[in-house]
């Protein structure tokens, strides 16, 4: 489907936007089928969206008790740890609207090894999606971010994790970052019904006009490789990081 670019002028006007984008497709889920399934990003901009939903003008515009949450990748690093997505997202969301722990699904880092805490997630999101053995699961909403490198959730350019096309979950060795990352893949990813970008910052803008206007090469910018194929699909970026696109 093509991707629906929507430009703001600063990172406030973007978080409050995603907002209501969350808020819309939430209820809209609730109401359809009781729940609704979302997979959180880390990063500043994400961070920014957290605390306007858990504000008093927002908080109470969605049933949260109904609002089921996951993570699109995370850090091996255990959940207290500063760099933890979890942790951003339960400081800044989870805590003030003191939302049930039976809600929130997180990677299980305290099992140290990378390959274990992957396939200790697959099976949770599998026991909750009721799903076969083959079948991925379709989240109500996935929130994605982009590095100035083009990789999305701990998708990096020209590493194994892209290619992968059976897997739920993947343990991510990034050589670059002498480190192994955990992520969703591109199958997950894509089977949801709606993605939403959040990308601010100048320093994205090259690298955003290569992923939105330049060649294929989704091992290089892997970020072109989310296309949800029977979903929605979202660009929130800010002016700055937008400022080399021709199409605006």
């Amino acid at each position: 489907m093509k991707p629906k670019i929507n430009i703001f002028p600063n990172p406030e006007t973007l978080s409050y936007s995603a907002a209501e984008i969350f808020i819309r497709v939430g209820n809209g889920a609730i109401e359809a089928r009781g729940g609704f399934t979302v997979a959180l990003s880390g990063g500043s901009t994400p961070k920014s969206l957290y605390k306007l939903l858990a504000s008093e003008n927002l908080k109470d515009k969605i049933d949260w008790k109904k609002v089921f949450f996951f993570f699109g990748d995370e850090r091996n690093v255990l959940p207290d740890n500063d760099e933890s997505n979890y942790r951003m997202a339960n400081e800044n969301l989870f805590l003030p609207l003191k939302l049930p722990v039976k809600n929130i699904f997180r990677w299980e880092t305290e099992l140290k090894n990378p390959e274990n805490i992957a396939e200790k997630y697959k099976e949770s999101i599998k026991v909750f999606f009721n799903l076969s053995e083959n079948e991925f699961p379709r989240f109500d909403l996935i929130l994605l971010g982009m590095g100035d490198d083009g990789h999305t959730a701990s998708l990096f350019p020209f590493t194994e994790a892209l290619n992968e096309t059976e897997k739920i979950t993947f343990a991510n060795y990034v050589k670059k970052l002498r480190t192994t990352r955990l992520t969703l893949t591109f199958p997950a990813i894509n089977n949801a019904a709606n993605v939403v970008f959040l990308i601010s910052g100048g320093n994205k803008a090259e690298t955003l006009r290569e992923v939105l206007e330049g060649d294929f090469q989704p091992e290089k910018y892997p970020s072109q490789n989310v296309n949800p194929a029977n979903g929605n699909i979202y660009w929130l970026v800010e002016a700055n990081a937008a400022n080399l696109l021709s199409e605006i």
